[in-house]
């Protein structure tokens, strides 16, 4: 039989060791995140998404349900839904807010107040207002830019080069959006060196993208670039469905893209971005301001190639394009 000393023993033993962990959890205050999405919780892309950002956090020692709480709003594209959204997060008074696009950026930077606000995916926050500099973004911001303005220029170098036919371009871009002037400028240089005649045209909504779509369609000699935007986002299968329908050649912003029927994609590695942000997060949950943190500036970009549309558009990729892409789909 065990005696009462070494049961007490025992007990107390334990009592010294499991419940300091215990109180240590228990004492830990429940942080809460507000992430602000401009797309549905239904879209494909979501979950790879959210899995990238609470994989990365978790790595970093915050558990969903455990120590943070993180309250994922999937807001749309549409300005005023995410405008509705971003009061009712800001309202609940979170720790920190993340927003996951210039769109909802644009939302939930008014009500923000005090409160640190994480974003990324935000093309030009210099331009826009957002920051002060890159370096020292100033005020309760930070986060995570989209693309450098010279990939504008790379689209239609890259377009040009899948069909050498091509002599015009359509440029699909949202309205009084900084980012998208700075890139509409970089491919008006390449549109001149390469003796190709670019067209801008504001899409605001899915009929306008429809409409812009047909009519460059009906353009002889004529391609499309899609600048990167949560309206394009929310309606990319549309597109993509109808630029196959009327054999318009064009290029996306994101792989996906391409994997979806898309021409050719370049661009950023979104769930990167996802990965990275975390990181952000968690250094402001631990103490940091967002004034301290520079803006940063995603390194690694990709290229995708779908094959199948290729060749029912009649267009055989140069060899010297295959070998740059990083990802072939067939």
């Amino acid at each position: 039989m065990m005696r009462r000393r070494e049961f007490i023993t025992l007990i107390g033993g334990a009592a010294a060791v499991w419940p300091l962990s215990a109180r240590a959890q228990q004492g830990e205050r429940m942080r809460r995140i507000s992430f602000l999405m401009e797309i549905t919780h239904n879209d494909p892309e979501a979950q790879p998404r959210v899995a990238a950002f609470q994989g990365r956090l978790q790595a970093l020692g915050w558990l969903d349900g455990r120590n943070v709480r993180i309250d994922y709003r999937w807001a749309g594209p549409d300005a005023d839904s995410l405008s509705a959204h971003a009061a009712d997060l800001v309202r609940s008074n979170p720790d920190l807010i993340v927003a996951n696009s210039t769109a909802a950026l644009t939302a939930v930077r008014p009500m923000s107040g005090d409160i640190p606000v994480i974003f990324l995916r935000v093309s030009d926050p210099v331009g826009a207002g957002f920051v002060n500099s890159l370096a020292r973004p100033g005020g309760n911001l930070t986060g995570i830019t989209n693309y450098e303005f010279a990939i504008g220029g790379k689209w239609l170098q890259l377009l040009k080069q899948m069909a050498p036919h091509v002599s015009r371009v359509t440029v699909l871009s949202y309205p009084g959006m900084v980012a998208h002037d700075g890139l509409w400028r970089t491919i008006e240089a390449a549109a001149a060196a390469l003796t190709v005649e670019a067209r801008a045209v504001p899409v605001r909504h899915a009929a306008d993208i429809e409409n812009a779509v047909v009519a460059a369609a009906a353009v002889p000699n004529n391609a499309a670039i899609l600048l990167p935007h949560a309206i394009i986002e929310a309606n990319r299968f549309m597109i993509i469905e109808m630029a196959a329908r009327h054999r318009l050649p064009a290029i996306y912003p994101l792989r996906h893209y391409a994997a979806a029927g898309g021409l050719i994609a370049y661009g950023l590695k979104p769930l990167n971005l996802y990965r990275q942000v975390a990181v952000y997060v968690d250094r402001v949950l631990r103490g940091a301001k967002p004034a301290e943190l520079p803006v940063q500036q995603p390194t690694k970009l990709e290229l995708a190639i779908n094959l199948t549309t290729a060749k029912a558009l009649g267009l055989t990729v140069p060899p010297q394009l295959l070998a740059l892409a990083d990802e072939v789909i067939e």
